[in-house]
């Protein structure tokens, strides 16, 4: 995923928790300090569809993410179900520790098998030879009476 793309799902996956915010202090602000009810209606034509937005983005990012930790690789397998379970629960705030976990944060070496990182050099022949030194020179020999592990 490109530099930008990772952004923008940053900025999406953050939404939820600065509409929380705003939406707080709106309606803080639009009870208490206003006594006009006629005048609430103006600002509640501009939130309700900034809320209705963000329900939408909400249910939407829940899906994304869902469907990413199944098939993201970098997530163990043992993990997979654990990080389904926080993010349905957790919602809008384990969305964005997932992000910067799997998404903003690059992996160590992306792309390369062990091998690759060694030069290509084919590191199962010597695991082969040692063993084979071994197996010529000892080999088991059973002792001629148990022991007694009674003494």
């Amino acid at each position: 995923m490109q530099k930008p793309t990772k952004v923008l799902l940053g900025l999406a996956t953050v939404w939820p928790l600065v509409y929380t915010v705003l939406f707080i202090v709106f309606f803080f602000t639009t009870f208490l300090f206003r006594a006009d009810p006629e005048g609430i209606q103006p600002a509640m034509a501009i939130i309700l569809p900034l809320h209705l937005f963000t329900m939408l983005a909400v249910m939407a990012l829940l899906v994304f993410y869902i469907v990413d930790i199944f098939r993201n690789n970098r997530v163990e397998k043992d993990k997979k179900a654990l990080w389904a379970i926080v993010i349905l629960m957790g919602g809008a705030i384990a969305m964005p520790i997932y992000w910067f976990i799997y998404f903003w944060k690059e992996p160590a070496v992306p792309n390369q098998s062990a091998p690759e990182l060694l030069g290509g050099v084919n590191t199962s022949a010597w695991t082969n030879e040692v063993r084979a030194s071994r197996h010529e020179e000892q080999q088991y020999v059973p002792p001629s009476q148990p022991p007694n592990w009674r003494e």
